[in-house]
């Protein structure tokens, strides 16, 4: 077999439909959209009208709520951080601050502020600064001989 004759299996591509080519073509003139009306013209949205009647969408109740001004965290994992240090990426001699954590690399942004989450092992000794913490993440830290402070959310 050569180069030239490679071939896609019998059946696997199959060309697309040229519409409004020509009579011949068997798709020309309408372009297989009927004659008149809104269908048969470009940027067509009646999805959602139901001829006058209220639109299901309006019909069904809404529930819920986005609260506008909510908190962002940047989450990390204790599995994450031990991962760091064994790459020595991260300096268990300091502190390690949110603004540590940016510089390494473990997150990529501090949004609202870091919150550590105990998924993972951490077995170095380490003294951690954040604005929150779960409790496993808090008791796993301690366990492993280092400590935790949760500064809270940023006041703004």
């Amino acid at each position: 077999m050569k180069l030239n004759e490679l071939r896609d299996n019998p059946g696997a591509v199959k060309k697309r439909m040229r519409v409004g080519r020509g009579p011949g073509s068997g798709k020309g003139k309408t372009a297989g959209r009927g004659i008149k009306g809104q269908k048969s013209r470009s940027g067509v949205a009646i999805a959602g009208y139901e001829g006058g009647q209220m639109p299901l969408y309006m019909r069904l109740p809404k529930r819920g709520f986005n609260k506008p001004n909510r908190k962002k965290f940047a989450v990390v994992n204790l599995g994450i951080i031990q991962k760091f240090i064994d790459a020595k990426k991260l300096d268990t001699k300091g502190e390690i601050t949110e603004d540590t954590l940016l510089e390494a690399g473990v997150i990529r942004r501090k949004l609202d502020g870091v919150r550590v989450l105990g998924k993972g092992e951490i077995t170095a000794k380490v003294k951690l600064s954040v604005t929150g913490a779960s409790k496993s993440a808090i008791e796993a830290v301690e366990k492993a001989g280092g400590s935790l402070t949760v500064a809270g959310p940023a006041a703004e």
